[in-house]
């Protein structure tokens, strides 16, 4: 293992970043609009859009197409209510609920901000946010169904006003009633983002205004696990299980105005050099919300203390970066300064004698960079390097390394060298609460320090890809069986392999995808399956003379037992286990899926966890938190390009 670790050490120094994939179908061609009549019959130039004069990009991203091609990896995107693959995750009973995480990785939306693990999978962060560029008015529908009543609608319009500027509205809604007692998801976003660019390509700008709200019930979990997994059949509807909390809610606010423009102040072909100015203001708040206290905390009233029921608490990130760029076509370098304005708190003072500050609050000074190279066409490279420092949350380094290289025709390598060092996540330094066992002030915590090494090779061979990574974390940050901030003495090290790959024969195709994993010290701090792996057999086909295409097959997802965590609905966030928990996994879902497309509807129809209807779940998301039963999943999408 340590040779292997060295060797992708050693490569991942030697190449370090990201190019063009030359067999992305969904690459913009040079040529969009189609000419129907080139003027022959008349003066008149007549012109038919085509499905690459609809393109959307991220700020930092090439232009994408709209994609209405039937892959297989939609059946794992548009059926999940957040539209995206979750694999290494296990879901909630009820949509909208989110996922306990069992693969390490670093999320980087939690670095100096207070964000909840349990309310981070459907947060649009600022390299989320789509800007579009589309010949005529688009409109996108993406349906799901939800877990017994309400329903899931995420809409996106877009238009552009002349060939320079374009805006874009999205809304998502959801509200999912659940199976369980207290299990009510509501969700929802509003993204406003526009894209200009002047005549003479000299000014150009990006803006969006983000707000999303992750609000849930918290039931704490089905009260009796023996009720669960008897043969009562009066305990088949879920709905009469007892469940440990009632009355209480957890919300999460998030709200973010950004606004990036850059100018060229000289000609690109002389002096190829931009000036770029942005800034940003984002807000994060918290609260825990309940009606009376729940007795599931609690054994005495020495317990309490003199604070309101419910608890709120906040982070607030006012943003200013200067930037000087210079673009060439292969080569591309962005240096700049930046000043942060950070704020952490909590909504109530607690009282004095627990020595839990009311706000913490710092200006930072640091600066950023990026480099990107391409060579050939075959070589590329792109660096990032983030720096700060400030009184409060310590210094802040992130430096992040990828390389994509072309050595062969179609046989694409990747490697990554990536270094973090950072302040915990907010939401485990500091929490109020009238549960004297809840609250708790992480003074002077030492910066968690991650380094991350792998690589990928992608092979033409049956479009397979294997992987490998590996993590060292520093000063790992964790919360304990007591629900207490914790910093480990000892390195925690995670080695990760894993691979994917589609078998075809005719029509019928086979896609398996495993990962394995081990925490290689500390194991008890980190608890993880050693194995997670997903295969989906599926026929293909074209049908009604070729006005449809049909996709249908099994999918099986399984992870091995392993003592999980428990999920904390105070905190939002995942603990050690205690002496009375217990292991999960070992329990195979299987799903049975009917697909269809109609021109540029899809229509994603699944019989969940369909192993239910002859054995009995016992499959659990997190102790006392069993997954969803059987159930009658929708997707449906639709594309309008009017």
């Amino acid at each position: 293992m340590r040779i292997l670790l060295l060797c992708i050490f050693f490569l991942s120094l030697s190449l370090s970043a990201q190019v063009l994939n030359k067999t992305d179908s969904n690459r913009v061609r040079p040529k969009d609009t189609l000419v129907i009549d080139s003027g022959r019959k008349d003066s008149l130039q007549i012109f038919k859009p085509t499905i690459y004069d609809y393109t959307f990009r991220t700020q930092f991203s090439e232009k994408k197409i709209f994609d209405t091609a039937f892959t297989p990896e939609k059946t794992f995107v548009f059926t999940q209510y957040n539209n995206r693959d979750n694999f290494g995750r296990i879901q909630f009973a009820n949509i909208g609920s989110g996922f306990q995480p069992i693969i390490f990785e670093v999320n980087t939306e939690q670095n100096l901000s207070l964000l909840p693990t349990n309310k981070s999978f459907i947060i649009q962060g600022i390299k989320d946010i789509r800007y579009y560029d589309v010949k005529t008015p688009t409109t996108s529908f993406i349906y799901h169904n939800s877990v017994s009543s309400g329903a899931a609608l995420q809409t996106t319009y877009t238009q552009n006003i002349g060939k320079n500027f374009n805006f874009a509205l999205e809304y998502m809604g959801l509200r999912s009633l659940g199976l369980y007692q207290e299990n009510l998801a509501a969700n929802n976003n509003v993204i406003f983002s526009g894209h200009y660019v002047s005549k003479n390509n000299k000014y150009e700008a990006f803006a969006h205004f983000v707000h999303q709200n992750v609000n849930n019930q918290e039931n704490g979990g089905v009260a009796d696990i023996g009720l669960f997994l008897g043969d009562n059949s009066n305990f088949d509807n879920r709905i009469n299980l007892p469940v440990n909390l009632t009355g209480a809610d957890s919300r999460f606010s998030y709200r973010r105005y950004y606004l990036s423009h850059q100018f060229r102040p000289f000609a690109s072909e002389k002096f190829p050099f931009k000036i770029r100015h942005t800034l940003y203001h984002q807000g994060n708040k918290y609260y825990f919300i309940q009606a009376l206290p729940q007795d599931f905390y609690f054994d005495d009233i020495s317990e309490l203390i003199d604070y309101p029921l419910s608890s709120k608490k906040y982070s607030k990130n006012l943003s200013n970066t200067v930037s000087i760029i210079f673009d060439k076509e292969n080569i591309k370098l962005d240096a700049g300064v930046r000043h942060q304005s950070i704020k952490l708190g909590i909504g109530e003072a607690l009282p004095a004698s627990l020595n839990i500050p009311k706000e913490v609050s710092e200006n930072r000074l640091g600066a950023v960079g990026n480099l990107q190279i391409n060579l050939w066409n075959k070589v590329a490279l792109n660096s990032n390097l983030e720096i700060s420092t400030g009184t409060e949350f310590g210094s802040y380094l992130r430096s992040q390394n990828l390389l994509k290289f072309e050595p062969v025709a179609g046989y694409f390598v990747d490697a990554k060298v990536n270094f973090q060092t950072a302040s915990p996540t907010f939401n485990l330094l500091m929490n109020p609460s009238v549960y004297r066992r809840f609250n708790y002030f992480l003074e002077n915590p030492v910066n968690e320090t991650i380094t991350e090494i792998g690589g990928s090779v992608n092979l033409k061979w049956f479009k397979s890809s294997v992987f490998a990574n590996y993590f060292m974390i520093n000063n790992y940050t964790y919360l304990d069986a007591a629900a207490q901030p914790q910093q480990s003495n000892s390195a925690l090290n995670i080695s990760q392999i894993g691979g994917e790959a589609i078998f075809s024969y005719g029509k019928f195709h086979l896609n398996p995808r495993v990962h394995f994993q081990t925490a290689l010290s500390n194991q008890d701090l980190l608890p993880m399956p050693k194995f997670i792996g997903r295969a989906n057999l599926y026929w293909q086909s074209k049908a009604f003379k070729d006005a449809a295409e049909i996709q249908t097959g099994i999918k099986a997802y399984y992870f091995s037992k392993f003592a999980s965590r428990e999920y904390s609905p105070v905190l939002n966030e995942f603990i050690l286990p205690n002496s009375s928990s217990y292991s999960i996994g070992g329990q195979p879902i299987v799903d049975v899926y009917f697909n269809l497309k109609v021109k540029r509807m899809f229509f994603f129809i699944e019989a969940q966890h369909l192993n239910t209807t002859i054995q009995k779940n016992r499959s659990f998301a997190a102790p006392y938190y069993p997954v969803s039963d059987f159930r009658l999943n929708l997707g449906i999408v639709w594309y309008l390009f009017s």
